[in-house]
């Protein structure tokens, strides 16, 4: 299997954006960031549109595509050969620490990027999660 890279961004700016822009960019970068997941590993269901709708669900919706954004970044941690580390839970509890729960996600998709070192935004590589060989460029 391989699936395609996603853009490697400054966790800082992505919160920095998002206050400055009163919430219109962390929009943007949510639906990209479930989209990226998916576009990596096309066995991660999720349908981008919805996820950010979700964020409009009155706290309970909200909770449940933070939770679950986290699960899907964690599954392609997985799908990289990259130990997953990233946890649903903890995007919950950033969320209420200032809303930096985009950061700390954006922390945990670099992971998966910086794995493939040298390979470009939207490249097609392979996955490593059985053990295969790490991208040659």
């Amino acid at each position: 299997m391989q699936g395609k890279i996603g853009k490697k961004r400054s966790p800082f700016a992505v919160w920095g954006l998002t206050v400055i822009t009163l919430g219109i960019y962390g929009l943007v970068w949510w639906y990209k960031a479930n989209s990226e997941t998916h576009e990596f590993d096309n066995r991660i269901q999720v349908n981008p549109g919805l996820a950010v709708l979700a964020l409009f669900g009155f706290y309970i919706g909200a909770f449940i595509t933070v939770f679950n954004t986290g699960k899907r970044i964690s599954q392609a941690q997985a799908a990289a050969g990259v130990q997953p580390s990233c946890s649903g839970g903890l995007g919950i509890l950033f969320m209420f620490l200032a809303g930096t729960h985009s950061a700390y996600y954006q922390s945990q998709l670099n992971k998966i990027w910086d794995s493939y070192q040298g390979a470009p935004e939207g490249a097609l590589v392979p996955h490593r999660g059985m053990g295969a060989p790490a991208y040659a460029g």
